[in-house]
């Protein structure tokens, strides 16, 4: 049986991972493969990289350092989470694990417009499609944005990056745009246009993005899907966990959620998009379950 099971290899799990293993505790992470860290073609805030450096690159070397310390990663897909008295058991499909306790780190899945996967991977690749603007708004600086999305969500991605460039549209992925009056003057004042949808046709023409809309065909330089995201919690809610009405989980301040024993840390707690903010989770999070542990069991050489 492991100390404890990390479900979800992103930067929240391999943090994790990595202070569990120099705690000298049994660690297996069960990964899906499908961190959107990978999607990153190049970050440039995050520190200690001035030049930056690939999503899949900073995972690799997470990786590495995780299993240099003894960390054991496995691609696969847990469908359940059980408890067992003070234990949890880990169903895999047909098979299962047991530890002493679990951490999700699972994340979020952004919703994205319909476009072929080939096409997805080439405009982020080429920093035509983007999904944070925190992370990378610096870099559409003075560039031509357009800002899929509706409503008071679209709204407020559209007058973040309205703070890096003076060229931002509003275009809303179908035929309703879902402002309010109040949404509306914010645009106006700003000097955000707003056109209708259905968004379609998507393409990449003269290195910029384009596709369709209600005011014909548009094309920008970067586009910011603002459409929102499936928290991956369910197999903490299927559990018992309590989670908020959109699906994060409800924790504390040392990241232990209503369960005890299974604790949770990054986007699946909080849909912030920051690796900073998922590595500072994991870290007090992997101290807890330490701590955790070793009042149940002492700890010692």
């Amino acid at each position: 049986m492991d100390d404890c099971i990390i479900i979800g290899a992103g930067p929240a799990g391999l943090t994790a991972a990595i202070y569990l293993a120099r705690f000298l505790l049994t660690i297996r992470l069960f990964d899906s493969g499908d961190s959107r860290a990978a999607w990153i073609p190049r970050t440039h805030n995050h520190a200690g990289y001035p030049d930056g450096i690939a999503g899949i690159e900073l995972l690799r070397r997470m990786r590495e350092q995780a299993e240099r310390f003894g960390a054991v990663r496995e691609e696969a897909k847990v469908t359940a989470i059980e408890c067992d008295g003070e234990e949890f058991i880990v169903h895999l499909g047909d098979r299962t694990a047991r530890a002493r306790s679990v951490l999700l780190a699972t994340g979020v899945v952004n919703n994205r417009p319909a476009m072929e996967a080939g096409l997805h991977r080439r405009a982020l690749a080429e920093g035509l499609l983007r999904y944070c603007p925190i992370c990378d708004g610096y870099e559409v600086t003075d560039k031509r944005v357009g800002v899929i999305g509706k409503g008071r969500h679209g709204m407020k991605e559209a007058m973040f990056l309205r703070s890096y460039t003076r060229d931002v549209t509003l275009v809303s992925p179908d035929a309703e745009t879902d402002l309010d009056a109040e949404c509306e003057a914010a645009l106006d004042a700003a000097g955000v246009a707003r056109v209708s949808g259905p968004c379609g046709g998507f393409a990449i023409e003269k290195r910029q993005f384009a596709f369709d809309t209600a005011n014909g065909r548009m094309a920008f330089d970067s586009v910011y899907p603002a459409m929102g995201s499936v928290i991956r919690s369910e197999l903490a809610v299927a559990a018992g966990a309590r989670a908020t009405d959109e699906g994060c989980l409800e924790v504390d301040d040392h990241q232990r959620t209503s369960i005890p024993g299974l604790f949770a840390a990054g986007d699946v707690v909080k849909g912030l998009d920051q690796i900073s903010h998922a590595m500072g989770e994991a870290g007090v999070a992997a101290t807890t379950i330490r701590n955790l542990l070793a009042e149940r069991q002492p700890i010692r050489r």
